[in-house]
């Protein structure tokens, strides 16, 4: 039998999610975990015919470090990104905060994109008239470069759902003035560029040939961005592949259930 992850990568480290909690007068029970790495750790709880999904941010410290500030302002930043859209189509509603680091949203039935997946003919219009009304707001999703980070859901509408990289700086901070108005212009243009990527992944029939030509056509600055960031990102995973005993071939963190037994496993 191959060890567990070690308790400081995980976010509550030796801590655990509440069997149940308590939120605007009603109590959810938990049903499963999806995902306990580093940073966060999300699950499934419910409530009569209601699912919820938690999710709370980094608490425990890291090697007598403390991470909960951390936590607090990932949170936080989160929460105020998607309540900045909760009137749009494809987000999950907002329901609660839940304690110094977490939040509870609607939970969305459905299944996260995958490559090659044929999608109903509607589904990128959709996704694009989503990401059209959230650069109306001034801000830029960032997170499309994965197909996964779509959730289609059972009624085949696009999703979002994570936005814990999302970008937006109001006015008072700064955000109309010149260097960071030309930094959200790029990020909304990459987000652009993705969305061409995701319907050549999963509608291809569906771009014109201009269309299609201009998916493979990656902008300068994202190019930049994997320069920049890749480094870190390889130094990143040489380390916890060595400090983590069991990453196997799902992504890091994600809590796999044995379909026989009904075992979690991170």
């Amino acid at each position: 039998m191959s060890k567990g992850v070690p308790s400081y990568l995980k976010a509550l480290g030796r801590k655990s999610l509440p069997a149940t909690i308590d939120a605007n007068g009603r109590t959810y029970t938990q049903r499963r975990i999806f995902k306990n790495d580093f940073f966060a750790v999300t699950a499934l709880y419910e409530c009569d015919d209601e699912k919820v999904l938690v999710k709370v941010q980094r608490q425990a410290s890291f090697f007598l470090i403390p991470m909960q500030w951390v936590g607090r302002i990932l949170a936080n930043r989160e929460w105020v990104m998607m309540d900045r859209v909760q009137d749009l189509p494809g987000i999950p509603r907002l329901i609660a905060r839940w304690g110094p680091t977490g939040m509870i949203r609607e939970f969305v039935e459905g299944t996260p994109l995958k490559k090659g997946e044929r999608v109903p003919d509607e589904f990128h219009a959709q996704l694009r008239a989503m990401i059209d009304a959230i650069h109306a707001r001034n801000m830029a999703y960032v997170d499309l470069e994965k197909c996964e980070n779509v959730l289609l859901s059972e009624d085949g509408r696009p999703y979002l759902f994570d936005f814990q990289i999302a970008w937006y700086v109001p006015r008072h901070l700064g955000g109309e003035l010149w260097p960071l108005r030309k930094l959200r212009a790029w990020f909304q243009s990459g987000d652009r560029y993705h969305l061409l990527k995701l319907q050549r992944r999963t509608r291809r029939d569906q771009l014109t040939p201009e269309q299609l030509a201009a998916s493979y056509k990656k902008p300068w600055y994202v190019h930049i961005h994997r320069w920049v960031t890749m480094p870190f990102t390889r130094v990143r995973r040489a380390i916890l592949d060595k400090i983590d005993p069991r990453r196997g071939d799902s992504e890091r963190g994600r809590v796999v259930e044995d379909p026989v037994t009904g075992d979690r496993s991170p």
